[in-house]
């Protein structure tokens, strides 16, 4: 018995020993280590983008004005061609004939009117005289009326087969960048045909990108561009207010563009409004029918906040940070937020200030309550260039 008593004992003190020992170690372990980030405090310009496509700055349709068989192709597809530079022509022997053939009667009218002024000078005279009666007169004065009417309808038949002659022969109206030819030497050509239009050649210098807003934003994003002084092209802030174009392959233009044309009523189906800005494209790398987002400030935010978008948990439209207070405590805080600004960041409008620290890494680790070691991360240049 009093063995039992001793091994009891022995076990009781032990067992104090391995828990006070356990207590111990729990109250040595450190907080764990988060990383955390400073909200940063800057100007924050609100944009919006719109899907838009490309034009030139003239888009010229090349058509055959008079029908017939082409006859000769006079450039290189997709190359500059100059103003007044020929590119088709038709076969022009039916035109020519025609012009002949105008000729002919433009000399036959013509002897018609001299000697029905002959006839004229001969009666007259006797008219006078009573030589001849006055009705005889009156014919001739007619004929010779009539035979200068008929010299000036040649005249205009001979002109309007000479023009005929002339759209034989098919010349750029402008200087650009000529397209790829939908006629070959041998086709059939002409205003009533499925290959009306023979080409395309578009001014490049400049390129147009049309887009549409919707209603509600029209108000908002024109106003500042309206006016037609550059004082009313002033954001609050003193800098121009521009727009900028992103490509296709997701670069961002480097020309910056202006609002040249605004529709006169909103679309009743779709609700929204046309709008037309020009490009400056020195280097001629933009060609019509590109589709390209246009970028537009709409507003500047002086002393804006923002988080990068991964420290913020996002629940039916509810987002929440953990933040860091002074006791290096974690608090769960539910915050207001604006638009997405640079892809990464958010706009925060409620919830924190320029002083908070909020849990950049490690959210899964902390809860509300514990105490950690925060460990200040700078995203600078990080997040900060996407």
């Amino acid at each position: 018995m009093k063995n039992h008593v001793i091994v009891l004992t022995f076990v009781l003190a032990l067992f104090t020993f391995v828990s006070g020992c356990k207590e111990k170690s729990a109250e040595k372990l450190p907080p764990p280590s988060v990383q955390v980030v400073q909200v940063i405090q800057q100007e924050i310009p609100v944009i919006e983008e719109f899907v838009g496509q490309t034009y030139g700055l003239f888009d010229i349709s090349i058509q055959a004005r008079v029908d017939g068989f082409l006859e000769g192709i006079h450039f290189e597809e997709g190359r500059r061609v100059r103003k007044g530079q020929l590119l088709y022509s038709i076969d022009p022997q039916p035109f020519e004939a025609k012009v002949a053939g105008s000729m002919g009667l433009l000399a036959e009218a013509n002897t018609m009117l001299v000697k029905a002024e002959s006839d004229l000078v001969r009666i007259k005279p006797l008219a006078e005289i009573n030589a001849v009666s006055q009705s005889d007169l009156d014919a001739a004065v007619a004929q010779r009326d009539a035979a200068g009417a008929a010299v000036k309808a040649a005249e205009a038949a001979l002109e309007s087969a000479k023009i005929e002659l002339g759209y034989t022969k098919i010349y750029s109206p402008i200087e650009g960048i000529i397209g790829k030819t939908e006629a070959y030497p041998g086709d059939y050509v002409g205003r009533g045909f499925s290959n009306v239009v023979l080409n395309e050649v578009s001014r490049i210098d400049t390129i147009l990108v049309n887009f549409h807003i919707p209603e509600e934003k029209y108000l908002e994003i024109v106003r500042p561009f309206l006016g037609g002084t550059d004082s009313a092209r002033v954001q609050r802030n003193g800098s121009r207010k521009g727009l900028t174009m992103i490509l296709a392959d997701g670069t961002i233009y480097p020309q910056e563009g202006e609002i040249e044309f605004v529709n006169r009523q909103v679309n009743a189906t779709t609700g929204t409004i046309l709008v037309q800005a020009s490009f400056p494209n020195p280097s001629l790398i933009l060609r019509p029918g590109q589709f390209a987002r246009v970028r537009v400030v709409i507003d500047v935010i002086s002393d804006g906040l923002l988080i990068p978008q991964r420290c913020a948990q996002e629940m039916q439209g509810i987002y929440n940070v953990f933040v860091v207070n002074d006791q290096d405590e974690i608090e769960f805080r539910e915050i207001k937020v604006g638009a997405v600004y640079q892809t990464s960041y958010l706009i925060v409008t409620e919830g924190l200030g320029p002083e908070d620290k909020i849990v950049y890494e490690g959210l899964q680790k902390v809860k509300s309550g514990i105490k950690v070691h925060p460990v200040l991360k700078d995203i600078s240049n990080s997040e900060s260039e996407n």
